[in-house]
């Protein structure tokens, strides 16, 4: 998990037409297809809408010259998490039906219901769907550029302030176990070695966890202390320089955004 931070972070550091457009304008971009896709009511609506948003997103991402791979391995992490909350709904009603109609009925009297089971379809749909525009979004940015975009849109400076640090010691956090995992590593340490005591085990890797929390406790308050040294106050925040968006990349935001308007709007309206 650790060493897929790092290779996340690696792919906002590539070359293409989506990496070098301004982190402002692919927030606004992904958001707004959020949005959109959010706003849909649950109806089988949303199976059209939803099929072009992803021809879009297909459009976006191989602009961006990153492997499809890349793209399903990220999905395939968190959808688990919406397959567990898709495939719950199968077993109840909800208020989108007026009338459901049994499929299969389980025992202890537990039915599985035809609009439920359609109702499960578009409410995946939409999760990924919207998962894919946060994938593109974070692949295509680093996350310095994310936290500036932020700040220049009107995220307060706090906020900012602390996410950056929060990512910043969460990077330092992921270097501590990659290399405290090498010096195992290099003892031939195998926690999964069956050979070895199982008491053994357990006690190694508590002592690893446990040095793993001191080394980072110890290394933020050597950085706080540097950051009093340097005139850190309750009162200072990221500085922001200012910065225009290039003709070129206010054509692609309002690409984007009239997009975003027009898919939901051409559906409910019944032009397809």
């Amino acid at each position: 998990m650790i060493e897929e931070l790092f290779y996340i972070e690696k792919q906002g550091y590539k070359e293409s037409i989506v990496h070098t457009l301004d982190a402002r304008v692919k927030i606004l971009i992904a958001f707004s297809a959020i949005i959109a896709i959010v706003a849909i009511p649950y109806s089988t609506l949303v199976f059209r809408v939803c099929a072009i948003f992803l021809v879009y997103f297909t459009a976006l991402w191989g602009a961006s010259g990153l492997s499809p791979v890349h793209y399903f391995r990220r999905l395939a992490g968190i959808l688990p998490f919406g397959l567990f909350l898709a495939v719950a709904q199968v077993f109840f009603t909800n208020r989108y039906y007026v009338e459901f109609h049994s499929l299969v009925t389980l025992p202890l009297g537990v039915h599985i219901y035809a609009e439920s089971v359609e109702f499960a379809c578009i409410l995946l749909l939409k999760f990924i769907t919207s998962v894919s525009f946060i994938i593109l979004l974070s692949s295509t940015t680093k996350i310095k550029d994310l936290l500036e975009g932020a700040g220049r849109l009107g995220l307060p400076a706090d906020f900012s302030l602390v996410l950056g640090m929060m990512v910043r010691y969460l990077f330092v956090f992921g270097y501590m176990f990659r290399k405290i995992n090498h010096a195992l590593m290099t003892r031939c340490f195998d926690p999964f070695d069956r050979a070895l005591p199982y008491r053994y085990r357990l006690r190694q890797i508590g002592n690893t966890i446990g040095s793993l929390f001191i080394r980072s406790y110890e290394q933020g308050e050597r950085t706080y202390q540097s950051m009093l040294c340097r005139g850190y106050g309750r009162h200072s925040h990221a500085y922001l320089t200012k910065k225009r968006l290039l003709p070129g990349e206010w054509t692609v935001l309002a690409l984007g955004l009239g997009l975003a308007v027009m898919i939901p709007l051409l559906g409910w309206s019944g032009m397809y």
